[in-house]
């Protein structure tokens, strides 16, 4: 594996990267509250104000940008930046619609029934139009949420809590085929995988699993999982917190490599480029979007 190049710094805690049809990306600047975007000659524009906490990104069947915001994040920045709980501000978690060329943003859901909102942060949509997303929940002082993933439509019309608890969900993926879906947990530094009945509707195990998933990896060390994207022969490749760097884990729980990278807070990954054989990457202390080549082909996003 060659070394990466960096395509764009001086960013306020970069996540989500979106690659964009004409080659240029979206990424997500938490700690500013918007959407920036990085040109193929590494120029960047914001492009969106959310406010809140932007987080994971997706593009939608629709050509919007699908963004889970978290509400907001308390900084420390006395080396590199990095998030140290809910903000005083924030005001409850939230799915926002983005126009990607005005900038509009829209508000679809802050609630799934009774259930507000509490942390959005990733999402991956399925071949039928919906996307699964979780939300992560805050940790404050001696308080824990607990995270849940949810299903939703992209036209704001139904959301339907689909897995809970979790402890700090984060990275969501699909398999190839779309038949098992992938949950990374922050905290415990476990990927869990679900199999999927029908669109929003996955398996509810009673035991041995508390989430309803089976457990697919939990490596030693102690790598904390951030988000994750799905490689076209299976293998999910998932970003880690703490040891920074991308774990690439099989179907079946092996690791099948492991890539240093140089910023405890190694957030996300995607795929794009040729063959869907380049990998972006967010290095999010440090706020830089990187390149590198991959040894194997991406699995191209729905």
């Amino acid at each position: 594996m060659s070394g990466f190049t960096v395509l764009a710094e001086g960013l306020a805690f970069p996540e989500g990267p979106v690659v964009m049809p004409d080659g240029s990306l979206v990424v997500t600047e938490i700690a500013r509250g918007c959407l920036t975007l990085i040109d193929r000659a590494g120029k960047a524009t914001r492009l969106a104000d959310t406010g809140g906490g932007p987080n994971g990104a997706a593009r939608g069947p629709d050509g919007f940008l699908y963004v889970c915001n978290n509400g907001g994040f308390s900084w420390n920045r006395s080396s590199g930046l990095r998030p140290v709980g809910r903000a005083g501000d924030n005001a409850g978690g939230r799915i926002q619609r983005v126009h990607p060329e005005t900038g509009r943003v829209e508000t679809l859901y802050d609630r799934c029934g009774d259930i507000g909102l509490s942390a959005p942060n990733d999402l991956v949509f399925d071949a039928h139009g919906g996307f699964y997303f979780t939300d992560h929940g805050h940790r404050q002082e001696r308080q824990l949420e607990f995270g849940a993933v949810f299903y939703a439509k992209a036209d704001g019309s139904h959301i339907a809590e689909v897995a809970f608890p979790l402890i700090g969900p984060n990275g969501i993926g699909l398999s190839p085929g779309g038949k098992t879906l992938y949950v990374a947990e922050t905290s415990s530094g476990r990927l869990w995988g679900y199999r999927i009945l029908e669109p929003g509707r996955l398996t509810r195990p009673d035991w041995p699993s508390p989430t309803g998933g089976d457990l697919v990896a939990g490596l030693s060390g102690f790598h904390r999982y951030d988000s994750l994207a799905v490689e076209a022969s299976g293998n999910i490749g998932i970003a880690t917190l703490r040891f920074g760097g991308i774990n690439v884990v099989s179907p079946s729980g092996e690791l099948v490599e492991r890539i240093d990278l140089p910023d405890p807070y190694t957030t996300n990954i995607c795929f794009g480029g040729e063959a869907h054989r380049t990998a972006y990457i967010t290095l999010s202390s440090t706020g830089c979007l990187v390149s590198m080549p991959w040894a194997r082909q991406g699995l191209p996003v729905f």
